[in-house]
């Protein structure tokens, strides 16, 4: 078997996107960690766990560390120094994955489990890092290499069930909550994006040793120029005085967008020139949520951008008035609210743990879950420019010191450091920010 390592040592200078952000700081490295990454997701697309993927990636890659990546053979590529992308077989007449849970995975976690296999028996590793459900494969590996197994876990499999109104059978969410239970107690270190994930995993293991690191970092690719913002507003026909209310991310059923539809009804009520944008969502989906908003009144006042590129969305987020997360279902904070505290937009969510985690009545405007009280919200955020202003700018405070790039990098740190201690002394590491 081949030996695949790197040198390691003391190293200073880590360009982490573009020109213009650099971080400099010192870190100790006794070696370079080889990383066999499993990630059962299309990487590269723009949602949710591919993005936290590419941050954890390029947050390993910049403390020196090679990655290779086995991933599903579906997604854009992607060009990371430290970084190379093995891709399963494909399966024929498959050519797209849903969000969350389907029968899609089955044949494309099989297919996955080989690559895993292949590239397992070609280089010698010093970890296995496994994303999502993937933990079942490499803590299973890990055991056989002797190695120590990250399981990186971004969201709950039981809840997913729910979430995506995938099956309410009971056998089925006892078979998640015991793959899951495995994962967990099979890792030497599990990484959770927030802290209600990190009490199911407590729950589950007492004694598991948690590092919370939230799908956060920051770089240039979040700012946008107001001439940039401008031409959202000019692409979608809308004035620059026009009040826009704009929605980022997918059109899961839990991301609320009916109860969005019915707020948005009562905030024309009162302000008829408003407009709501939303940008994300397959063809289908769009083409549902266009029928929910024709059935609240709203679909004149709507906007359906479609899936933008992850280039595009800090301008869309610049162009809003104000931006919204009308989450009704789960507990893993959206990955959008990180962009939004860095927005300075200010924000109105939902009043629930997926959000209350993150955000506070000081950094963001939140509301019941109803469509009365979200409107309620998004007209304050509009018409109160005292308190619109004052948010935003909490918001942003909190995303330059809590969320920072910085911070990123340190609990990543962290967690790789606890990965390769000695097993006597690895104790929980709690969030530091």
């Amino acid at each position: 078997m081949p030996a695949c390592r790197w040198r390691g040592g003391l190293f200073r200078l880590h360009q982490i996107e573009g020109p213009v952000t650099v971080l400099r700081f010192r870190a100790k490295i006794t070696r370079t960690v080889r990383i066999l990454m499993i990630a059962p997701e299309p990487f590269f697309e723009p949602r949710g766990t591919p993005f936290s993927e590419f941050h954890r990636i390029r947050a390993l890659t910049a403390l020196g560390h090679q990655v290779d990546l086995v991933t599903y053979p579906l997604g854009e590529d992607v060009s990371l120094p430290g970084l190379r992308v093995f891709r399963s077989m494909k399966p024929p007449f498959l050519r797209r994955v849903k969000v969350g849970p389907s029968l899609a995975k089955i044949p494309l976690d099989a297919l996955l489990t080989l690559s895993v296999l292949r590239r397992a028996l070609s280089c010698r590793y010093d970890a296995v890092h496994s994303h999502e459900e993937a933990g079942l494969i490499g803590a299973t590996l890990a055991l056989l290499l002797r190695i120590p197994h990250l399981y990186d876990m971004h969201s709950s499999l039981p809840q997913q069930l729910s979430n995506f109104s995938f099956s309410r059978s009971r056998s089925m969410k006892r078979l998640f909550l015991a793959i899951e239970r495995f994962m967990i107690r099979r890792s030497r270190v599990v990484v959770v994006i927030c802290p209600a994930l990190q009490e199911t995993v407590l729950a589950i293991e007492p004694h598991a040793h948690t590092v919370v690191i939230e799908n956060a970092p920051g770089s240039t690719g979040d700012r946008a120029t107001p001439a940039e913002a401008a031409a959202v507003r000019c692409a979608h026909g809308l004035a620059a005085d026009t009040p826009l209310v704009v929605y980022t991310g997918t059109f899961e059923a839990y991301q609320g967008l009916d109860m969005l539809f019915g707020a948005m009804a009562s905030v024309v009520g009162v302000r008829p020139d408003a407009r709501l944008v939303l940008a994300g969502g397959q063809p289908d989906q769009i083409e549902q949520a266009r029928a929910q908003a024709r059935a609240s009144g709203v679909e004149a006042a709507t906007v359906f951008a479609g899936e933008r590129p992850a280039a595009q969305i800090p301008a869309y987020l610049l162009a809003a008035d104000v931006l919204v997360s009308p989450r009704s279902r789960g507990t893993n904070t959206p990955l959008k609210i990180y962009q939004y505290l860095r927005s300075g937009r200010p924000i109105v969510a939902t009043r629930l743990v997926t959000h209350t985690q993150v955000l506070s009545d000081e950094t963001a405007i939140l509301a019941d879950p109803t469509p009365s009280a979200f409107g309620s919200g998004i007209l304050t955020a509009l018409d109160d420019r005292h308190r619109a202003a004052v948010v935003a700018r909490h918001a942003r405070e909190l995303a330059e010191t809590k969320y920072s790039e910085k911070a990123y990098l340190e609990r990543t740190r962290d967690a790789y450091a606890a990965l390769f201690a000695p097993r006597s002394t690895v104790a929980g590491i709690e969030d530091l920010a």
